[in-house]
């Protein structure tokens, strides 16, 4: 009950500790992260693993990780994954990370949350001495969502290790604790039990028996601790006191078969058997396969026998003999078909599995006896585990069949993809390679204007300047003069003058332009670099998409012949895994019948010879009733 409360009340804790501490806009969030959360909030911790593995190395692989997405929730992520790993029973792999993040240089808040984390996984793993050395880990402030759960676990850890006074001072500050009312209560009763502080540890357990209660969890603990009060004051002979406290464990919560026999024993101790037969009658009513029901069955015919009414007793006895009979039966046909293989199958039924109480739902599949006593072997931690990992095998093989299919598909896709692109390149390629030297000869053009115009600044240059137009001229000016000057090679004074009035006026309109005319070169510049500016987008466009037409369909054969390699490699190692975790199962619950069978065959010959005792004395007595008459 206690690893039970720390998985529930840790379920996620860190991850939205940090998420609350570091807000982060919906714009700067990580969809792959988001994803891996959703994954896990429905418990689907292999895929959240999976995707969180993925983006986490990805982000490492970068060259500027401080520029990814998922730089802002990093601290996040490396708990979160620390999380699923946990959940998902990878407390090796956890542990890896929680103590990633407690050895970097990180916030004293994140590295304290980060110890406590892994004290949760060393204790969780039953190694409470290393849980207590990341416990001490824990130095300055603690984050507020925490702090209690930092004390529990620590008490806890005191409890396992045996320290049961350092214990018990923790727990009696969290008694009064929102949330650990029950838990703190009971716990530290069985701290003081076990530091022989009877009287203490009593009055702690009655305390948790008596809180409100407005969840299963607390109406658990409540029950557990009036349970174990009830228990132990009848082990000390104070069989009215414990009465009291058995009595008050619910008719319907999981502990209500055992309180009902105690509550029957606490009568039948102070030879009040009449009452005892109240709570017995009532357990016999219910499932034979529990073990207190089946010691019922013997104590109701016992109490009539004490009572003197041996014909009940007699019957009685004949009615246990019967169930016992039945269980007998049911419990070799389970073992049978254990042994002929039907379990395993049972257990992995797709549409049982998929119902939250598909443990239930298993013993009530008549056609499946090898599962009927599912539920009373999965009480047993080891064969839980066992049978989880079995589970989570069968997963991951059905992953693999999955993900095989999906190699196939991306082979299909590929070659779709290079029937499509590998015919339309060459050509593209062909044509590219002339807009590309067009494109190449512009550029350089540009950059000739430019060097050009950027000399002008030091050495104007005003014919550089002139309009078309003007070029006419200056070229008709220069062919009146070769005509002037004729074949001899002189020219009259008066045409000189005039040819010189010509280039003047030229001259004088390309020298007080030019100012004017060097800054609309500088405009018609910049808007020619908007133009190569737009050219080159569309160039590194077209490189991008014609590199990714490329890439769709090549280079993938050698990874996926890899990747097809390593899942039918772990396919092999799934299945030998599987059938000696199948095995493991098989023999665990054989064992587990094998006990329940001895148990009925000794309860049987015990109700034999009661019910044989029954009748004799059914029969003296009524002899003795008749010779009483005459």
């Amino acid at each position: 009950m206690i690893r039970l409360f720390f998985v529930v009340l840790g379920l996620f804790a860190a991850s939205a500790c940090l998420a609350a501490k570091n807000p982060v806009p919906a714009a700067k969030r990580d969809l792959y992260f988001s994803e891996s959360l959703y994954r896990a909030h429905q418990e689907d911790f292999f895929g959240a693993i999976a995707r969180m593995d993925t983006e986490l190395g990805q982000h490492y692989g970068l060259d500027e990780p401080a520029l990814g997405s998922l730089h802002p929730h990093i601290n996040q992520a490396e708990f979160s994954v620390g999380d699923f790993e946990l959940h998902y029973r990878m407390h090796r792999r956890a542990g890896r990370a929680i103590k990633a993040v407690l050895e970097g240089h990180v916030d004293p808040l994140v590295r304290n949350e980060a110890a406590y984390r892994l004290a949760r996984i060393h204790f969780q793993k039953d190694q409470p001495q290393e849980a207590l050395t990341a416990l001490d880990r824990i130095k300055g402030p603690v984050p507020e969502a925490i702090r209690n759960d930092v004390e529990f676990l620590r008490a806890n850890v005191y409890t396992a290790i045996g320290r049961f006074g350092d214990a018990a001072a923790i727990l009696k500050g969290l008694e009064g604790t929102k949330g650990f009312e029950g838990f703190a209560a009971y716990n530290l009763g069985i701290a003081e039990l076990r530091r022989d502080r009877q009287k203490d540890g009593f009055q702690a357990l009655a305390r948790a028996g008596e809180i409100k209660a407005d969840s299963k969890a607390a109406f658990a603990i409540r029950d557990k601790a009036n349970l174990v009060l009830g228990s132990r004051l009848l082990e000390a002979k104070q069989n009215a006191e414990a009465k009291l406290y058995l009595d008050r464990v619910r008719l319907s919560g999981p502990f209500s078969n055992e309180a009902l026999l105690a509550s029957g024993w606490a009568d039948a101790n102070q030879k009040n058997f009449e009452r005892a037969l109240v709570p017995w009658t009532h357990l016999v009513s219910r499932n034979v396969t529990d073990r207190a029901v089946q010691e019922a069955l013997l104590a109701v015919p016992h109490a009539y026998g004490e009572l003197q009414v041996y014909g009940k007793a007699a019957i009685g006895y004949g009615r246990a003999l019967e169930a016992f009979g039945q269980e007998l039966n049911r419990l070799n046909a389970s073992a049978q078909s254990i042994r002929e293989g039907k379990f395993l199958t049972a257990l992995v039924r797709e549409e049982i599995r998929h119902d939250p109480n598909w443990v239930i739902r298993l013993r009530e599949m008549p056609e499946n006896p090898e599962t009927y006593y599912l539920m009373e072997l999965m009480a047993s931690h080891d064969f839980q585990s066992s049978l989880q990992n079995y589970l989570d095998l069968e997963d991951l093989r059905k992953h693999y069949e999955t993900w095989e299919t999906n190699l196939d598909a991306w082979e299909e896709v590929i070659g779709q993809r290079r029937a499509y692109y590998q015919p339309l390149l060459p050509e593209i390629d062909r044509e590219f390679r002339v807009l590309d030297s067009k494109m190449r000869l512009r550029v350089e053009q540009r950059d000739r204007l430019d060097k050009r115009i950027k000399a002008m600044l030091v050495a104007p240059r005003p014919d550089f300047l002139a309009t078309a137009d003007e070029r006419i001229v200056q070229i008709e000016i220069d062919a009146l003069e070769r005509r002037a000057r004729g074949g001899n090679g002189k020219i009259d004074p008066a045409t000189t003058g005039r040819i010189q009035r010509l280039r003047g006026i030229v001259s004088w309109r390309l020298h007080t332009e030019y100012p004017k005319r060097l800054t609309e070169a500088y405009r018609h510049l910049q808007e020619l670099d908007a133009v190569i500016a737009a050219l080159r987008k569309q160039y590194a466009a077209y490189v991008r998409t014609r590199q990714a037409a490329f890439q769709s369909y090549e280079g993938y054969d050698r990874q996926l012949v890899r990747l097809r390699t390593q899942i039918r490699e772990a396919q092999e190692k799934t299945k030998m895994l599987m059938a000696r975790q199948g095995n493991l199962l098989e023999r665990m619950a054989t064992s587990e019948l094998e006990k329940r069978i001895a148990r009925l065959e000794e309860y049987q010959a015990k109700a034999r010879f009661a019910m044989a005792d029954s009748y004799d004395r059914a029969i003296k007595a009524q002899e003795q009733a008749e010779t009483g008459a005459k």
